[in-house]
Formats: structure tokens, C-alpha cells, sequence
């Protein structure tokens, strides 16, 4: 990208930072095989004012399941196990679904037919004092013990339907452990973290300690407070990585490569197209024919590419990477919140690096959309008064008064042209709504109303 495209993304950056008050973010951008910018923004620590660096450390959440797909694809290419083996074969849990059993490559793309168990949720949550439900898991064998029951929790055959299981990426790790005799963190550590020369990534909190550039972890509450807490040590094989974006532009140029970097080869060419290959549709589709691989998201229609991702969450570190193979392109992208999607973030980034229109791109457009109609609107003469407002991806009229709250969810319908339609739920039926804009003013009708506009939101 040229300097104006670097303004453009880092104004996009500023601006959502500080709408969603995230603290700090760090972002790296890899251009033909090299990393050609990166850079920090805001606070890795707000108490001291320390800023953010390309070099600061985030905890990378659920991107750690591609280095998981990864060290399985490598211990299979060396005939240490098979993919078909079913999960029983390693472990001692009889998993099953609808009565077939499940089998390693189910776990990978997250197909065992068992929907979320939420071991990981719960966890997160109560190491981070946001509340949850004690889950007293320390290891895959606790984990083990805990999913005793699970095959009544099915819902599907194995292969059939996508649901995101975390714990089944722990029993992944599991697997790693007893195949190649090293405990998960050294495996990763020895054949994927040190031949990619990431020499600031762990899984240890005694080697995170012991790092001067460490973004601290925060709960940003419902109404943008900051509050300090604690990254989820114990989590390792489906979300315990720490890293860099430096580091992880490292691991993004050896897919790029086709499994090869500076020399090293990680995995070959068909292990990289195995865990890039669409294996089950996920629910959410936004731009058509999105489905998962192994430990990556596949999106094939992003402005005609195919793009490669996945996302990440503990809850106080966010995480995105993603990369388009055929373009030679890909970002890296950690915050120390949950604040604006990061991979919302890395679509307009990725956009931009293929010459593409980020404002085409779907959420982008509803978020201009709605930023356009939130606001105080008022009746004839001011005789009564709504407020717009966006909330959990939808927009919601507010009405009220001294005594009483009436909120209506308005969903989407056609947001094209000048009328931009919804609906409310009504007595079991579909109220119409429109927002009618010409020019600078913006009118409301909704059941018996016409509002207008008369300000922004503070």
C-alpha cells in the first residue's frame, strides 16, 4: 500500500479504537513474502502509560487451533497417526455421535457432531473475574474426565455439521502429547515456533513474566471502563498461545510460502492445501460459501479470493490473522480488550492490500448505515421523543420516561437507496419501518409516527 492507504487504515484503526475503547492494538501487514509495516497503537498499559509496539505481546486466543491443525498435519506426514484414527485410538473416552465414532479429522474442523460444551467460556470468564462457572479443569485429563458424558450432548453425525468445540481441540493437544512424547507447549515450541524464528511467543507464564513488553489484559465493561485483569494461564492447545504480531507475520509468510520458511520446511505444500480445503459450512455467511478447514476459516469469495483466518478471544486479548494465498497478502492484528471485531479490522485491511474498496465490504456498510440513523428524533413540535440507538449489531428505537422503557429491536430488511427498511415484532406479525434520508435530514416512520432527526448521539 502506498503512504495515503497506511493514513486511511490507520484513521479507520483510531477511530474504532476509540469508539470501542480498546487500549491497545498492534497490527503487522505482510506484502509479497515480507513484512512491509506494523505498528502500535494506544496503551499496552494504561496504569504506567507504557504504549503499544509491534513488538508487544497479546495472548492470541483460538489462533492457537491453526498451530494445533498444524503439529497434527506434521506428526500425520510422518506416519505417526492418521486423521481417520478414531479419537478412542489416543484417548480414553469413547466419543461418539449418533452413535459413529469421531475421529481426529472431525475435531480439526470442528465437525464431531457435539455442540460447545463451554468448558472454555466458564473458564475464561472466572479467571478473569467477569463471573462464570467454576470448571475445575487443569489439564486434558480433567477435560477428559468432563467430557464423560458428551456423547448424549450430540446433535449430528461426525462430518455433517459445524460446531465450534474447544474442548475437542484440547483432546487435539492430548494427542500431540502422547504421539510425540513432549508435553503440547514444547512440541509447538520445537517444531513450529523456533524454525519460524518466534522467539517471542509462549504458552508459559514465567517466560511471559519475564518479557519487558507485555500488553496488560483488560475487561472493558458495558459502559467503556477499563478494568485490569488477568490472561487464563492453563488454557494451552485450543487458546493458549502469546505472541507478537511480528512474530505472527513470521507464521503468516510460511503459509503464503506453502509450508517453507527461510529455509525450514514446517509442513508441505498438500498439508497446507489439506488444512485450507473447505470441509464443513459454518452457520454465519456473509459472503457466500464460508466453511472451516482444519484449525482455519476458509472465506473463497472475498472480492473473488479465497482468504484464510481465523480469530481469536480470551476475553481481555483479542486476535485476527488471515491471508490470501494467490495475492501474496495477509495481516496480523491483537488488542489487549474485546472491543471492535479485529476481524472486521483485517477485512478493510485486506482489502485495501488487494486495491479493493473497503466501504464495499458488508458490515462496513451497515455501520456507515447505522451511524447514519442513530440519534434523538422528535415528533410534531417536539410533542414526543425516541431515541436510535445501535446495540449488539442491530439498531433499536428507545421511547422513554420517568416510569417506563419501551425498546423496539428494529431488524434489517433493505438498506439500499434513500428508504432504508426494517421491522419490528408486533403481537406475533411484522411491523414495517423506514428511515427516509434526503440530503443532511433523516425521518423515522414507525406505526402511527413520522420523527425527524434533530441530533447525534453525545
Amino acid at each position: 500500500m502506498n503512504v495515503l492507504d497506511y493514513e486511511k487504515l490507520e484513521s479507520f484503526i483510531f477511530e474504532k479504537i476509540s469508539r470501542t475503547h480498546l487500549p491497545g492494538l498492534s497490527i503487522a501487514i505482510v506484502e509479497d513474502g515480507a513484512l512491509t509495516y506494523s505498528k502500535g497503537f494506544c496503551f499496552r498499559d494504561l496504569e504506567y502509560g507504557l504504549r503499544a509496539t509491534p513488538q508487544t505481546l497479546y495472548g492470541v486466543g483460538s489462533v492457537t487451533k491453526s498451530f494445533t491443525a498444524l503439529s497434527i498435519m506434521q506428526l500425520a506426514e510422518k506416519g505417526e497417526l492418521s486423521l481417520d484414527d478414531p479419537v478412542d485410538k489416543y484417548v480414553p473416552l469413547n466419543l461418539k455421535s449418533e452413535g459413529e465414532p469421531v475421529k481426529v479429522w472431525h475435531l480439526l474442523c470442528h465437525a464431531s457432531g457435539i455442540p460447545a460444551l463451554a468448558y472454555a467460556e466458564a473458564l475464561i470468564r472466572y479467571v478473569t473475574g467477569a463471573g462464570g462457572k467454576w470448571v475445575p479443569i487443569a489439564s486434558s485429563e480433567d477435560l477428559i474426565t468432563f467430557m464423560r458424558g458428551a456423547n448424549q450432548w450430540a446433535l449430528s453425525k461426525p462430518g455433517e455439521r459445524w460446531f465450534y468445540l474447544n474442548e475437542g481441540y484440547v483432546i487435539l493437544g492430548h494427542i500431540i502429547e502422547k504421539v510425540s512424547g513432549l508435553s503440547y507447549d514444547k512440541y509447538v515450541k520445537e517444531n513450529i515456533l523456533e524454525p519460524l524464528q518466534m522467539r517471542r511467543s509462549f504458552f508459559r507464564k514465567e517466560d511471559v513474566d519475564a518479557d519487558a513488553d507485555v500488553a496488560t489484559p483488560y475487561i472493558i465493561t458495558r459502559n467503556g471502563e477499563c478494568i485490569k485483569s488477568r490472561h487464563p494461564y492453563g488454557i494451552f492447545a485450543d487458546g493458549g498461545l502469546i505472541s507478537n504480531v511480528v512474530d505472527l507475520s513470521n507464521y503468516i509468510k510460511m503459509y503464503l510460502n506453502r509450508g517453507e520458511y527461510n529455509g525450514h520446511v514446517i509442513a508441505s505444500p498438500k498439508s497446507i492445501d489439506e488444512m485450507e480445503k473447505p470441509r464443513v459450512k459454518l452457520p454465519l455467511q456473509v459472503f457466500g460459501g464460508e466453511a472451516y478447514g482444519y484449525g482455519l476459516s476458509i472465506n473463497p469469495s472475498f472480492f473473488g479470493y479465497k482468504l484464510v483466518g481465523h480469530g481469536g478471544s480470551v476475553l481481555v486479548y483479542t486476535a485476527y490473522i488471515a491471508y490470501i494465498p494467490e495475492k501474496k497478502v495477509g495481516v496480523a492484528i491483537l488488542a489487549n480488550g474485546s472491543g471492535y471485531l479485529l476481524s472486521q479490522m483485517g477485512l478493510y485491511t485486506l482489502a485495501m492490500l488487494i486495491g479493493k474498496n473497503p466501504e464495499e465490504l458488508p458490515f462496513i456498510k451497515v455501520e456507515n448505515t447505522y451511524e447514519l440513523l442513530t440519534g434523538m428524533y422528535e415528533t410534531y413540535k417536539g410533542t414526543m421523543e425516541a431515541k436510535v440507538v445501535a446495540k449488539g449489531g442491530i439498531l433499536q428505537i428507545e421511547i422513554c420516561d420517568k416510569y417506563t422503557d419501551m425498546v423496539i429491536p428494529l431488524i434489517p430488511e433493505n438498506l439500499e437507496g434513500n428508504v432504508k427498511k426494517f421491522y419490528a415484532l408486533q403481537s406475533g406479525g411484522k411491523l414495517p419501518v423506514e428511515f427516509k434520508v434526503e440530503n443532511n435530514n433523516v425521518e423515522l416512520i414507525y406505526e402511527r409516527y413520522r420523527l425527524k432527526k434533530v441530533s447525534s448521539l453525545p
